[in-house]
């Protein structure tokens, strides 16, 4: 069973950066794109910075030269720095990874539990 956990959430002040992590573990033949998104209250959850298996990125608009989205494709972990944080970079953060658990199997899309990321003096 594969399963995505997500760590590194919390509060902090507009400016302020913080780190998110995201490791996959269970049964697991390849993990192709690995992302973050977040959801805000009462709004819908949107992407925020995507990396492709040979490291090739892309980012919201929103969080363009702030945020840095890497991977370890030994340690099957994605993470997100996010630094000059905002007000508006409140929400829950959710990591999905597409991934395909044996040999000849289509990826399939699986999602982290979500961790909180409040930006408030």
């Amino acid at each position: 069973q594969v399963q995505l956990v997500e760590s590194g959430g919390g509060l902090v002040q507009p400016g302020g950066s913080l780190r998110l992590s995201c490791g996959v573990s269970g049964s697991i033949f390849n993990i192709y794109n690995m992302g973050w998104y977040r959801q805000a209250p009462g709004k819908q959850r949107d992407l925020v910075a995507v990396i492709t298996s040979g490291g090739i990125t892309n980012y919201a608009d929103s969080v363009k030269g702030r945020f840095t989205i890497s991977r370890d494709n030994a340690k099957n972990t994605v993470y997100l720095q996010m630094n000059r944080l905002k007000a508006e970079d409140t929400a829950v953060y959710y990591c999905k990874s597409a991934i395909s658990v044996r040999v000849g199997t289509q990826r399939s899309d699986y999602w982290g539990q979500g961790t909180q990321v409040t930006v408030s003096s």
